[in-house]
């Protein structure tokens, strides 16, 4: 177990030295999200999300900031579709916004709004990019959430039935399918620290909603496979926390196998495994007795995937409580409510070296190892990087231009660490920066940039940023140059 005074400082500058050749086949893209830039909140029969009823809470989001109009996606499709293209993009991961397929999350689907991403598809296609379609991007129904929400059985079946009207309409020319992005942010972030829609904060209802969003993978990986081509490919993303202790003592390594637990092995157990860690349910007994797993529940979640979706930004360091540190400072927005049930002697701290605009710290050795991990954990299974990018302070200069150094570094020393695990024999498909486009950035609104195309807000205008055509030169080329 790596702790923080034992991470490797010069491992960043010593990937910059030479350049290095991804495998042929290697998939280059980036990822967007359907709140963060549709816009169009109530066009062509698109009704409230969570998102929509969060953003529009006083206090909830920076400068009362909403996705309403976002970066204008909805009308501006054709003309992102050709920056990909321009950029040399081989894949596009989007999301699917449920509210505009099925705006109450039942019943038949509204044909404008599958219409939509059936043009946005054959546009991608036209280009020869590859169309990487994700059933849910936290965007939940706001009726479904009146009725319990994720907490309830029934919105893992709502899902299902979503599920089946996405793949009738699409997928016989999506190939690449993923059911949810990064539950435990839904879970726990939604209804445990509140600090995402839709703002609830009770400790059981983030467990319950973590097993319903589990049920829903695996229900709707099963509408997928009896709908989809037999080619397709189905997959699920996790935003896989790799989780370091603070010093080598056992108290600090219980500290990571608590938060390991509820970050990680609560998704990957059921979905990979076909069973929650024993220590999982034994950390949160004095919460819940986990009923709410009906008989058969875990069959039903435990379903083969064809590769692993996996979002990586930051480490995450912990140690046992001792007033050194808190839940608040695990690098997910604050709250007087912690997202980690069962976990109260744990205490968060800000790993080492340089950040983001985020306060995100720059490691790409969290990278590498987390993926060396995920390759001994689940062997067989291939995996490929859904997002990896970061948020600076860009601006346009009098030119015109938008040069960010500091995300080039970041992008280059992150692939040198997926290079590093490929050429250690872990199996990774594919790369994925996010973002595409500066975007609505949940609750900081506009006020943080992760894409590679500035977006000056006011007029909608796209500016690719010089990482983005640093970025564009490595997806065609698949060398990640030298320093």
């Amino acid at each position: 177990m790596v702790t923080a005074a034992q991470q490797s400082a010069s491992a960043p500058d010593a990937a910059r030295t030479f350049a290095r050749t991804f495998p042929k086949g290697f998939v280059w893209g980036s990822a967007t999200a359907s709140y963060q830039i549709e816009g169009a909140a109530a066009e062509d029969g698109r009704t409230l999300s969570i998102w929509d009823t969060y953003a529009r809470t006083p206090g909830r989001v920076r400068n009362g900031d909403t996705g309403d109009i976002a970066t204008d996606h909805y009308h501006r499709r054709r003309e992102d579709v050709a920056l990909m293209a321009e950029l040399g993009l081989g894949a596009y991961r989007f999301s699917l916004a449920w509210p505009r397929i099925q705006p109450t999350g039942r019943g038949p689907a509204v044909q404008k709004g599958l219409d939509f991403y059936r043009r946005l598809v054959d546009d991608l296609l036209d280009r020869g990019i590859q169309p990487v379609a994700t059933l849910y991007h936290w965007d939940l129904p706001q009726e479904l959430e009146d009725a319990g929400g994720w907490p309830e059985r029934a919105t893992a079946e709502r899902f299902a039935e979503y599920a089946a009207l996405a793949a009738d309409a699409l997928g016989d020319r999506v190939k690449t399918w993923t059911t949810l992005n990064e539950p435990w942010c839904s879970a726990f972030l939604g209804y445990g620290s509140g600090v995402h829609a839709p703002g609830r904060t009770d400790p059981v209802d983030a467990l319950r909603a973590a097993h319903h969003l589990n049920l829903a993978h695996g229900l709707a990986v099963q509408e997928l496979r009896e709908r989809v081509a037999a080619d397709a490919r189905c997959s699920v993303t996790l935003n896989i926390h790799h989780v370091r202790p603070l010093t080598d003592s056992e108290a600090d390594a219980e500290a990571v196998r608590r938060i390991d637990a509820l970050a990680n092995r609560a998704f990957t157990g059921p979905m990979l495994r076909g069973a929650y860690p024993e220590d999982l349910l034994k950390d949160t007994t004095a919460l819940t007795d986990w009923s709410f797993v009906k008989d058969g529940d875990l069959r039903q979640i435990h379903q083969p995937l064809d590769f692993l979706g996996v979002n990586y930004y930051t480490p995450t360091l912990v140690s046992e409580a001792d007033g050194s540190g808190t839940h608040t400072s695990d690098g997910h927005g604050n709250s007087a409510h912690s997202p980690w049930p069962g976990a109260d002697r744990v205490a968060f701290h800000q790993p080492p070296g340089d950040t983001t605009a985020m306060g995100w710290a720059v490691d790409p050795t969290g990278l590498y190892d987390l993926l060396r991990r995920l390759a001994s954990d689940f062997p067989k299974l291939p995996l490929v990087i859904t997002e990896n990018g970061a948020a600076f302070d860009d601006y346009a200069d009098p030119a015109g231009q938008v040069n960010d150094p500091d995300r080039i570094a970041y992008l280059h020393d992150h692939l040198a660490a997926v290079h590093r695990a490929i050429a250690d024999g872990v199996d990774v498909r594919g790369y994925f920066l996010w973002s595409l486009l500066d975007n609505f950035e949940w609750a900081h609104g506009y006020g943080k940039r992760f894409g590679a195309v500035y977006v000056d807000y006011p007029t909608g205008t796209r500016i690719p940023k010089a990482s983005a055509r640093w970025y564009s030169e490595v997806a065609r080329s698949g060398v990640l140059p030298g320093a």
